[in-house]
Parts: C-alpha cells; sequence; structure tokens
C-alpha cells in the first residue's frame, strides 16, 4: 500500500500502529517513521509526519487488550528472549506526547 493511503482510507482516528520489533532501536525507528516521518529520508515516508498512534505488542497496554491464551501463544516468549524495558523506554521515547 502506498504511503498515505491507509490513513487517507481510514483517517488517522482509525489507525494504530503495532509494532513486533526486536529490540529498543529498531522499535523507535519504526515509531519515529510512522509519527515523524522516516527518520533516514531513505524511504516512503521521508519528511511524512503521519503522527500515528503506535505502540509495541510488548508494551501491558497492548497486552491486556489481546485475549491471554493468543498472546501466549503468540507472542509469550518473545517477553522472556526479547529486552521489554528498552523496548518500551524507546517506545516511549519516540511516541508524541499528548
Amino acid at each position: 500500500m502506498h504511503r498515505h493511503q491507509l490513513v487517507d482510507q481510514q483517517g488517522k482516528e482509525d489507525v494504530v500502529v503495532i509494532l513486533g520489533s526486536p529490540n529498543g532501536d529498531s522499535a523507535g525507528t519504526y515509531a519515529e517513521t510512522v509519527t515523524a516521518g522516516d527518520p533516514t529520508f531513505a524511504g516512503p515516508l521521508a519528511g511524512t509526519a503521519l503522527m500515528l498512534p503506535v505502540h509495541h505488542i510488548l508494551e501491558d497496554r497492548v497486552k491486556e487488550l489481546i485475549d491471554p491464551q493468543v498472546y501466549e501463544e503468540q507472542v509469550g516468549m518473545m517477553e522472556f528472549v526479547l529486552d521489554k524495558e528498552a523496548i518500551v523506554k524507546s517506545m516511549d521515547t519516540y511516541r508524541p506526547k499528548s
């Protein structure tokens, strides 16, 4: 889908980005990309501030919204393998402040 197509079709109020990046650096880069625009200025979102709400699948606020059995089957092991604290900290850094 082209860079604005989804946002143009759905509107920003109906779009939430959920990331599954394996570390804080990559999660931060993706979070910045969908909020302020591609920080590398190499991709289609260079200079495009979509300001979309963005969360990581390991964040407690996301986990609470998912059926516990599904979360455990699909994500559970990653909570023990990945550095959840660093990922959440990075997300908080790049997420727009309200």
